[in-house]
């Protein structure tokens, strides 16, 4: 059995003032498309909430300070580039001042994959037949509402 190579990540709830979360639609050649909340890999030498800014700053054009804590997951999955990792994922509240991104600071994987966002009120995510990650982000989005973190 091989070993899978540890990856924390800072994912983030980016909602608008709509009380809106913001979702990126992948649509790899390998599986399904998904949606999913911006975020990656935490670098060599970064926090989890240096890792939050900057993830910020390159999906959405925005520069401003990630919000608190909201939840903390582990999960195995394979990236993109086909490496089976087992990661810790920390989340992170982040209200936006409008709904307006920029992309321009996509990484070229993401500008061939991650091809289209929106933003998404619960109801309509929860009727929604995509998949999403993580699958429990409707009970994460519900405890950011209800000011509840969960592990």
């Amino acid at each position: 059995m091989s070993r899978r190579a540890k990856r924390p990540a800072a994912r983030l709830l980016v909602t608008d003032p709509q009380g809106r979360l913001l979702l990126f639609r992948f649509t790899p050649d390998d599986r399904p498309p998904f949606w999913v909340t911006p975020g990656g890999a935490v670098d060599r030498g970064e926090t989890f909430e240096e890792a939050a800014r900057r993830e910020l700053r390159e999906e959405t054009g925005l520069d401003l300070e990630p919000g608190p804590l909201v939840a903390v997951r582990h999960v195995t999955f394979i990236t993109l580039e086909g490496i089976p990792v087992d990661a810790e994922e920390r989340f992170y509240a982040v209200p936006v001042p409008d709904a307006r991104i920029d992309t321009a600071g996509h990484t070229d994987l993401e500008r061939t994959v991650m091809l289209s966002h929106r933003w998404w009120t619960p109801e309509e995510l929860a009727a929604h037949d995509e998949v999403w990650y993580p699958v429990d982000l409707l009970d994460i989005w519900r405890g950011l509402i209800s000011g509840i973190v969960t592990s």
